[in-house]
């Protein structure tokens, strides 16, 4: 078997696999052809790799030798009838281009749809790289913020500590209250699982607690859309919160839908001049009426930074985090003998795959193609 990497389009600064990755597969006999600069984004040469035991080719090499192609993104080559490629292409924003890799006869497994169970939590990319955004994001809005993170009292005077508000207490979240936490912040949070409240608290802020939400324990472990009823509760008690916030981490994302307006306009030209938002929903449309995708937006004195590629500023731990994802679940599909082996009655290899043998069959995805 051979397993290809390709290079990600730029600004994508990440890589499917690092040479140690590479190194791993290569020791089980696994044959690795990376394309040519493939890493460099992640700190990686194509020496390393070489070293490493991979070959290294060009683009249209790696798609016409490799048996599963593996990339971030999703790869713009004509590629033959019969590869796997493997990825984050997040299928249900993007079930046309499903529909045409399905034509193509190729079969295609999107690991940001794996079922969030214990078994598939080394597999889990989402979380992986929802932890260094969710750091990130803090750090980010820490060098745009005008003010001192933490508490000082000086001879010069005393200054309070930051009043930041998270929106969304899942893997981002909650490395976002623990970053926030050790620079000192005050911390508040928000999200409609009341489940979260306990690991919240466990880190040192302030849960809010709305009653309501719509239960989200059958949604395999993402966010479900919530009652026009609940939202309006909602907006109230964030406008209460947001009001005295100094930073605001927003996180909240339904797959295959538009991000959910957390943050009116309104609500905005409440805070004081000087606050920073940092939106990792951005890219969905996020969470702010006025955010702006791969933006900085000063609105009223306040900054709203959209940027849902924050993982990607941490290149190299992003991708050993991710190649770590992919290695396990390499080892899902693959046969003693080093054949690919895909198991049906799996339930991570079923829930993961969106096409084989010319059709589409994710059923969610089938439904947002509208098949």
């Amino acid at each position: 078997m051979i397993v290809g990497v390709l290079r990600e389009p730029l600004p994508e600064t990440r890589v499917s696999l690092l040479p140690e990755s590479a190194a791993a597969l290569v020791k089980k006999g696994i044959s690795i052809v990376v394309e040519k600069g493939a890493g460099l984004g992640a700190f990686a040469t194509d020496d390393d790799y070489s070293k490493a035991g991979a070959s290294i080719a060009s683009a249209a090499d790696v798609v016409q030798q490799a048996d599963i192609i593996c990339s971030i993104h999703q790869p713009s080559l004509t590629i033959a009838p019969g590869k796997i490629l493997i990825g984050a292409y997040q299928p249900l924003y993007f079930p046309k281009q499903m529909q045409t890799w399905a034509q193509a006869s190729l079969t295609v497994f999107s690991l940001d749809m794996l079922p969030r169970t214990t078994r598939a939590q080394s597999m889990d990319i989402l979380s992986s790289q929802a932890n260094i955004a969710g750091y990130k994001a803090v750090l980010k809005a820490a060098s745009v913020y005008p003010r001192y993170f933490p508490m000082f009292m000086t001879a010069a005077g005393s200054i309070p500590p930051a009043k930041v508000l998270i929106l969304g207490a899942g893997v981002a979240g909650l490395q976002a209250i623990a970053t926030a936490r050790r620079l000192g912040a005050v911390v508040e949070v928000f999200d409609t699982r009341p489940a979260v409240k306990e690991e919240v608290m466990s880190l040192g802020a302030k849960f809010i607690e709305v009653e309501g939400a719509a239960d989200a324990s059958k949604a395999g472990g993402y966010a479900v859309e919530q009652s026009a009823e609940f939202q309006q509760r909602q907006k109230a008690r964030i406008a209460e919160s947001i009001a005295k916030a100094d930073i605001v981490i927003t996180t909240a994302q339904i797959p295959g839908k538009p991000a959910p307006i957390l943050v009116t306009t309104s609500m905005i030209e409440a805070m004081r001049s000087g606050s920073v938002i940092v939106d990792l929903a951005a890219a969905t449309g996020g969470n702010t009426e006025q955010t702006k995708n791969n933006e900085t937006v000063l609105y009223n004195g306040v900054s709203i930074i959209g940027d849902s590629m924050l993982a990607a500023t941490a290149s190299s731990d992003a991708s050993k985090l991710y190649g770590k994802n992919l290695l396990n679940f390499l080892q899902l599909i693959t046969a003693k003998d080093n054949s690919v082996a895909l198991n049906w009655d799996d339930d991570l290899v079923k829930g993961s795959c969106i096409t084989h043998e010319g059709k589409l069959v994710h059923e969610r995805v089938v439904a947002a193609a509208g098949n």
